[in-house]
């Protein structure tokens, strides 16, 4: 019997069931997008901690079931980061509402330009005149710009709203992250069945292989030695009774992600303090603490960083910044992680040749 000639009929129905069956296909995904896409940064961010933390699980599993390890761990740095977290939020929330007391009470008050200020070219006539009735007259310069002022108020509000947030989503992907390693080995394999579903049999364990070292690289050699650093140095500050004591341990954390030295900070805060109280021997204890926490990341670095893949620095400060820009702050630790994720991906394409034959790199 002579098989069924291929007719234009016949192509045009099988286009149209390609096109519907596609059309069906892209719609569900767009579904399934809108209803996870509000967990989206939550579950990233606790995927990343359960592959960072998961071979401290396997150090401590012993005889004991994965979920029992797990569980501690994720206890124990529950409790470990509680404290310092809350004293870092109250410190951000007291100098929020300082700052609102200084300016209500009317004790806020702008010094005078100096007169060189109006021969600067180009804008020293209207800075200086600006200035100078912000220092005569700062009641009226501030009702003329009222619009404006609020809303670069709310939008600070905003920011340090979503700062609160941003900790409480920390705590809530922990908890994720200890169910993530509980079941780490199913975990494992189910990932190295997508990579190589994706990208073949051959290449998938290396793919799924090169996405965990760039995970465990970036988390902890980057956003985990600047978040150990942010503790360590924000302690100092809320301890001591520094002015701003959490925005400017917030300031270290992104300081220490852009891998910006932290001595930026530290240094002018103990000239602050050496020149409000003098010296005794608190401010010289607390001199020599906070110096030491500024430069923990040299120590860190060499321990941490040097386990996994090498990821260029410009790549994780536009992550950083792209990520705190999209999603707020937990979007500063997932930003880095995802952008080297795919980077190294992206280089690992590139370098991967075809063979001689002609046929797809093995």
């Amino acid at each position: 019997m002579e098989p069924t000639p291929f007719t234009e009929k016949t192509l045009s129905r099988t286009l149209l069931d390609v096109m519907i069956r596609a059309g069906l296909i892209a719609v569900l995904v767009l579904f399934c997008f809108q209803i996870f896409s509000p967990f989206r940064d939550l579950m990233l961010w606790s995927l990343i901690l359960a592959i960072t933390l998961y071979p401290l699980q396997e150090r401590l599993r012993g005889s004991h079931k994965p979920g029992h390890v797990a569980t501690l761990i994720i206890l124990i740095a529950i409790v470990i980061l509680m404290v310092p977290i809350y004293l870092l939020g109250t410190s951000i929330a007291d100098s929020v509402e300082r700052a609102m007391d200084v300016v209500k009470g009317g004790g806020f008050h702008i010094p005078p330009p100096a007169e060189s200020v109006a021969s600067w070219p180009l804008v020293g006539r209207p800075l200086s005149d600006l200035w100078l009735q912000a220092s005569t007259n700062l009641p009226e310069l501030t009702a003329k710009y009222v619009p404006q002022i609020k809303h670069v108020s709310l939008g600070l509000l905003g920011k340090l709203a979503g700062v609160g947030m941003g900790f409480l989503t920390f705590i809530f992907a922990l908890i994720i992250a200890g169910i993530f390693m509980a079941h780490g080995e199913g975990g494992s394999r189910a990932a190295v069945q997508i990579a190589s579903r994706v990208s073949g049999p051959a290449r998938g364990p290396k793919i799924a292989e090169l996405c965990t070292a760039t995970i465990r690289a970036v988390a902890l050699g980057v956003v985990g030695i600047a978040f150990i650093q942010m503790l360590l140095v924000g302690l100092g500050f809320v301890f001591k009774g520094i002015p701003g004591a959490g925005l400017l341990a917030l300031a270290v954390l992104l300081l220490g992600i852009m891998q910006l030295p932290v001595t930026l900070i530290t240094l002018p805060v103990i000239a602050f303090v050496f020149a409000t109280e003098g010296a005794s021997t608190a401010t010289i204890i607390f001199a020599i603490y906070v110096f030491i926490a500024g430069l923990v990341d040299n120590v860190l670095k060499p321990l941490l960083l040097g386990r996994g893949v090498d990821v260029p620095m410009p790549v994780v400060l536009i992550g950083a910044l792209g990520g705190m820009v999209t999603s707020g702050i937990i979007g500063l630790f997932i930003g880095p992680v995802v952008l080297a994720v795919g980077y190294q991906l992206f280089w690992q394409w590139v370098q991967d040749r075809p063979s001689e034959t002609g046929g797809p790199p093995l």
